[in-house]
């Protein structure tokens, strides 16, 4: 989002709109005019001409500041922030939202990225359904073994969010366990903390305790900390402790702040242990704790405040 918002400033250097008007200017003189006074004319036109390119990019874009003298802390905001805010997925599912023609705002369809909304003036729609926000909510759920994380299953697999029937809100996973895995799964209606609770910039850690077959010796472990390829790139592991030996399998502790897809399997397949058992029991300060598998329960306002506390420090 960010990046295709500095490539249209980038082709519009605001320098180079005043420069071109400034030395046409001075070298004319019509009537009483001097060159002095065109030249601050072309002056003011090159800094009228760079200053009217607006952040998203498009002409006759929602202004960003609200009217004077409201004093309202409501205004402009970019569309798929405004989604998220209402429940809709994350940031960037909610920026495929856009770019597949599936919302509307003041009856036009708008597919365009950056695109600034007043969510309090303007009516917005999705696939038809106007907008309204909600209260946002956060859930913890143990996951069991073979429900699925993603909202939509053409296979009809029992998904993670049917597992939290008494909430009324749109919900959706933050992250993902792959379908063989268990553990806490945090679901909210909440896109704006879900998206950077989940973005790699924030580094927020996941614990897991996993079972695996085979000791693992310490120079694998040794590997592991120092980073294993994967197809994506090099992938480390924060924090690795051995927790329990058996005779033919081993638990592990891993910690972990990236998110690939099934990571874990694929680090340990990669040192020679098969994973026979993955659960997750932390997600930052939020703990799986004794809660039993398929069931859930709602986040206290301390424990959303927590998460927030998390994003700010890691941000800062």
């Amino acid at each position: 989002m960010k990046r295709r918002v500095s490539g249209k400033q980038g082709g519009r250097p605001s320098g180079g709109g005043g420069g071109r008007q400034q030395p046409k200017g001075a070298g004319k003189r019509r009537g009483s005019r001097t060159a002095q006074g065109s030249a601050e004319e072309g002056t003011r036109r090159g800094k009228q001409k760079s200053g009217r390119t607006p952040r998203t990019g498009r002409r006759g874009s929602t202004p960003r500041r609200s009217k004077p003298g409201t004093g309202a802390a409501e205004g402009p905001e970019r569309l798929q922030k405004v989604l998220a805010a209402a429940g809709l997925g994350s940031r960037r599912q909610c920026e495929e939202l856009i770019v597949t023609g599936r919302v509307e705002v003041d009856h036009q369809v708008v597919m365009q990225l950056g695109t600034r909304v007043d969510p309090q003036r303007q009516r917005i729609r999705v696939d038809g359904v106007e907008l309204h926000r909600s209260e946002t909510v956060w859930y913890a759920l143990n996951k069991p073994v073979g429900v699925v994380c993603t909202n939509r299953d053409p296979g009809g697999r029992p998904r993670a969010v049917d597992l939290v029937p008494e909430s009324k809100a749109r919900l959706f996973p933050v992250g993902r366990l792959d379908i063989n895995s268990e553990g806490l799964l945090l679901l909210t209606n909440d896109g704006e903390l879900a998206n950077q609770l989940t973005h790699p910039r924030y580094g927020i850690k996941k614990t897991y305790r996993v079972l695996v077959a085979g000791q693992p010796t310490g120079e694998i472990l040794a590997q592991l900390r120092r980073g294993v390829y994967l197809s994506e790139g090099l992938t480390k592991i924060t924090g690795i402790t051995i927790k329990r030996h058996y005779k033919k399998s081993t638990v592990l502790e891993m910690v972990l702040e990236e998110g690939k897809n099934r990571e874990i399997r694929r680090v340990l397949a990669r040192v020679g242990h098969k994973v026979m058992r993955l659960v997750r029991i932390a997600t930052g300060p939020i703990k799986l704790g004794d809660l039993e598998p398929g069931a859930s329960r709602r986040l206290t306002q301390k424990e959303i405040e927590s998460l927030r506390r998390h994003v700010r420090e890691a941000r800062s």
